[in-house]
Order: C-alpha cells, then sequence, then structure tokens
C-alpha cells in the first residue's frame, strides 16, 4: 500500500508561486496515476490535477489550468504541483492522491489513496 506524504504549503501573496511535493512510499508508486484535490474552507473537497502512471499526460480542472503544472519523478517517488498566479481562491488544504483515473474531473470517491493534506493560504 503506497503512503503519501505532502509538503511544500504555506503562506504567499497573491501573484505569488508555491511548488508542493509529495512523497509516496512503497514500490507500486510508477505504477498509479497520480493527482492532487483541495478543499476550501466550507467547501468540498474538487479535483485540481491528475498525472498518467508514466507522467506523459495531464489534465486540470478549468480553474488552475494554464497557472499550475503537475509532474512526477518515479525514480525519486516524488509528485509535484507547481503552482504560478496564485489567487486567494485557491487558499486550501491540498490533498496528493493516488489511484485516480485518467479523466475529467474525477470525484473524491473515485481517489483509493489519499495524503493528509498541505495547508497553502494566498493573501490579498
Amino acid at each position: 500500500q503506497v503512503q503519501l506524504v505532502e509538503s511544500g504549503g504555506g503562506l504567499v501573496q497573491a501573484g505569488g508561486s508555491l511548488r508542493l511535493s509529495c512523497l509516496a512510499s512503497g514500490r507500486t508508486f510508477s505504477s498509479y496515476n497520480m493527482g492532487w484535490f483541495r478543499q476550501a474552507p466550507g467547501k468540498e473537497r474538487e479535483f485540481v490535477a491528475v498525472i498518467t502512471w508514466s507522467g506523459g499526460s495531464a489534465y486540470y480542472a478549468d480553474s488552475v489550468r494554464g497557472r499550475f503544472t503537475i509532474s512526477r519523478d518515479n525514480a525519486k517517488n516524488m509528485l509535484y504541483l507547481q503552482m504560478n498566479s496564485l489567487e486567494p481562491e485557491d487558499t486550501a488544504i491540498y490533498y496528493c492522491v493516488a489511484r485516480l483515473p485518467y479523466r475529467p474531473d474525477p470525484l473524491p470517491g473515485n481517489v483509493g489513496i489519499w495524503g493528509q493534506g498541505t495547508q497553502v493560504t494566498v493573501s490579498s
């Protein structure tokens, strides 16, 4: 079973950048699609991005497309989310996830493995 640990969250001003990282334990990391979800205060958990097991394809939520980039390094068991041009609306807990389908807007119920989350706060 893969376990996921996120890092890199913090406080940033609007327009700034952050890079989230996710370290996965377990030898099956490279066989899973990986992704990111987020949950803002008072809102439901929502999809952010997904990347295929090989890293060859990625899909993004409309709200982050063009600003965020998901990537992975299978040799290091690492998943990343580069977030640029951050907006106050991006404030949320960001979750690294594994075992999700590669398709538009997967639901939280479609995700097999969750990390514990890292807080991202964007000030205006």
